[in-house]
């Protein structure tokens, strides 16, 4: 199918950690469909080599809820919002710091809860949008001994 023929042709997705990895591919697998990709990541050096004519790119910070709103006021009318923003903590919950166990949290769930809020509005005011979340299957394998932090966020993330 060619972009001009997709569903996708158009509408507007803003992709988090788009520098990188799942997200990265996501943001161009967007774009290759006729999306107008915002690709968002703290990385803005990352971020710089996928700057093309249906992709930008913008510095977000998805702990940042003021920063959140800049990238989402630059994108526009949200139609996809694909939340791919995230950390690994590798570890026993004995060697998880409270800290380490606040960071992942706020990046993992809280992050995603954040980037919703600020889409959501416009989505339902249009009675139109997609809110992809990602996850892993961490949240309901049995016996990720070094994983329990993320294991346990991950759940979080699918509940949202």
């Amino acid at each position: 199918m060619r972009p001009g023929n997709s569903p996708l042709h158009g509408k507007i997705a803003l992709v988090t950690a788009a520098a990188q990895g799942i997200g990265r591919a996501s943001a161009l697998a967007l774009a290759a469909a006729g999306a107008r990709v915002v690709a968002t990541d703290i990385d803005e050096a990352s971020l710089a080599s996928l700057s093309g004519q249906s992709l930008m790119t913008c510095r977000m910070d998805v702990r940042d809820a003021k920063s959140i709103a800049a990238g989402v006021a630059r994108a526009g009318d949200v139609d996809i919002l694909f939340n791919c923003a995230g950390c690994v903590h590798h570890g026993t919950i004995l060697e998880c710091t409270d800290a380490e166990l606040d960071f992942a949290y706020d990046l993992n769930v809280k992050a995603m809860v954040r980037t919703i809020r600020a889409v959501l509005p416009g989505m339902l005011a249009r009675r139109d949008g997609c809110i992809i979340n990602m996850s892993s299957v961490a949240s309901s394998v049995k016996g990720v001994p070094v994983r329990c932090v993320y294991a346990d966020d991950q759940g979080g993330r699918e509940s949202v």
